[in-house]
């Protein structure tokens, strides 16, 4: 199966240049693979409305009225397995990288052999199974892929598993559920696992999340929540 790979860059000479090194590296690794390409980070969002297939964005920070930040955070907002990569003349941003769990920063002039390594990261992560849960909701038997659960929510004898679109209401402890979910999500209080997935910022009180959700935060768990994110963060 062909990987999928979108180059969105305003200068053409930068996006023409980064299209064929992506080519020639799928081209020497015998990957097959579909490259398009977009001169805006609008004309990107345009055409993902309509097919939002694709496993690695190759993104131009510095853009017009909305630049490659910005476009990964909404991309972000749907879809948590892309793997996102950022070009930029400027490494001042690299900071914000943290929002969307960015893979890698490349810094203009890029150098092939730079690129090849982030490429070869980002295809084998794309290819990696996606791991789920099986739970039983409502009389039936539901597949959730981790990476879909922003939040768990205990209500009594049940949890109440937040996805973007969905929530599903199982009968199961909360440490029963914590046994079969993996080193990516965390419990924040008593009440609340959240997946550090779709983390945005962290306060001493509060855990928000990238869909305007904020979760409780217990008190003296800050620092913890912080070690477990940084962890979780390096091992993607």
């Amino acid at each position: 199966m062909a990987l999928s790979i979108a180059v969105c860059d305003d200068n053409e000479t930068d996006l023409q240049y980064i299209t064929e090194m992506a080519n020639a590296w799928a081209m020497q690794r015998r990957i097959p693979v579909s490259i398009k390409t977009f001169p805006s980070a609008e004309s990107f969002l345009f055409h993902y409305s309509e097919n939002k297939d694709y496993d690695i964005l190759l993104l131009d920070v510095e853009m017009g009225a909305l630049n490659g930040i910005e476009l990964a955070k909404q991309i972000r907002n749907q879809n948590s397995r892309v793997q996102i990569v950022f070009i930029t003349g400027y490494p001042d941003f690299i900071a914000e990288g943290y929002e969307v769990s960015a893979l890698h920063y490349l810094v203009k002039p890029v150098k092939p052999e730079k690129l090849v390594e982030v490429l070869d990261r980002a295809a084998d992560l794309s290819r990696k199974e996606r791991p789920f849960l099986l739970v039983s909701s409502e009389r039936e038997t539901i597949r959730l892929f981790l990476d879909d659960i922003y939040y768990v929510e205990s209500q009594g004898h049940y949890m109440l598993i937040h996805t973007e679109q969905m929530q599903y209401r199982v009968r199961m402890t909360v440490s029963g559920l914590l046994e079969k979910l993996d080193e990516g999500f965390y419990r924040c209080s008593r009440s609340f696992i959240v997946s550090l997935r779709h983390v945005c910022r962290i306060t001493k009180s509060e855990v928000f999340l990238e869909n305007q959700v904020s979760l409780p935060l217990g008190r003296g768990q800050y620092d913890e929540i912080n070690k477990k994110m940084i962890r979780y963060l390096r091992s993607i």
